[in-house]
């Protein structure tokens, strides 16, 4: 129901999977006949993880009792009893101007080698495409080896959900891509291959790891996720608007990408003072803004 009805991600099944499974275990094996004060003993157990996680298995469950209820397998839905943590999300992680660019300095040092190595060609098309782009690590991953045409700067890609957006992508990354697809066999299905299939993303995020050691950057402070938000971050200070920006990230409701409005107060103060019609009456009779970008009282 999940790939047919729902239209998810294969990672989104395996993490639903994962999920169901181990609540299986702990209800030894009774998850599709479990009452009530089974699911209220499973919630307590539950009780020292984080309340992002928890979330995301009492939506997993309950997605399951529903199903299984719709289906007439079973007469009712316990998952009622499950807990539903209060919405509590943690602003993004990113990096700011002058981190992106020691990554990129950091990769071009190793492109100068005459001829360059292959792998640091790839390491480029996919920082580029990441920071570029704002795509998803599977979905970049993922790309065919001829999704990316040298003619046209963007692509369509159908993400979380089955759901198709178009991704603009700028003439360096198309520039990036042209170069690694050379080095690409042409019979390869995929633009990273890797043995019969795609580069993993667990292989990505070590590539990133390396790289941000390489800059001088804590590894753990960047992954592929981590772009992504630098991408929609920067963009917004940039002045993009926040539709548009939606649409790029492939975000099916907006309160998703409204979080990057939280990330530079700074700028939002800014933004008012230049733009609101009373700064505007403040400016013409020679008075101070009341406050400035720092936030604090003129």
């Amino acid at each position: 129901m999940m790939a047919a009805e729902a239209g998810a991600a294969k990672n989104t099944i395996a993490a639903y999977r994962s999920d169901l499974m181990l609540a299986s275990d702990h209800l030894d094996h009774r998850l599709a006949g479990a009452s009530t004060a089974d699911l209220t003993r499973l919630g307590e157990h539950w009780l020292t993880l984080s309340r992002s996680s928890v979330a995301r298995k009492s939506a997993a469950l309950r997605r399951f009792y529903a199903f299984l209820a719709d289906e007439g397998h079973r007469s009712d839905d316990p998952g009622a009893a499950l807990p539903r943590p209060g919405a509590q999300r943690a602003l993004p992680k990113t990096l700011d101007h002058g981190d992106v660019d020691r990554l990129f300095a950091a990769i071009a040092a190793r492109i100068v080698r005459d001829p360059p190595d292959p792998n640091d060609l790839r390491l480029l098309a996919l920082v580029e495409l990441l920071y570029g782009s704002g795509l998803r690590a599977t979905e970049l991953v993922s790309l065919p080896r001829n999704a990316i045409a040298p003619d046209r700067p963007y692509l369509i890609l159908r993400g979380k959900g089955g759901r198709e957006r178009l991704v603009p992508i700028s003439d360096r990354a198309r520039a990036a891509v042209a170069a690694w697809r050379d080095h690409v066999a042409a019979d390869r299905l995929w633009l990273f291959p890797s043995g019969k299939t795609y580069l993993s993303r667990v292989r990505l995020y070590q590539l990133l790891k390396a790289l941000a050691a390489d800059a001088g950057i804590p590894p753990e402070r960047v992954s592929p996720h981590v772009l992504r938000h630098a991408f929609a971050t920067h963009l917004l200070e940039g002045g993009a608007d926040l539709r548009a920006l939606q649409s790029m990230l492939g975000h099916a409701d907006i309160a998703t990408t409204e979080i990057y409005t939280h990330i530079d107060s700074a700028r939002l103060v800014e933004l008012v003072n230049a733009r609101h019609p009373l700064a505007d009456a403040q400016r013409r009779a020679g008075a101070k803004p009341r406050v400035d970008v720092k936030g604090q009282g003129a």
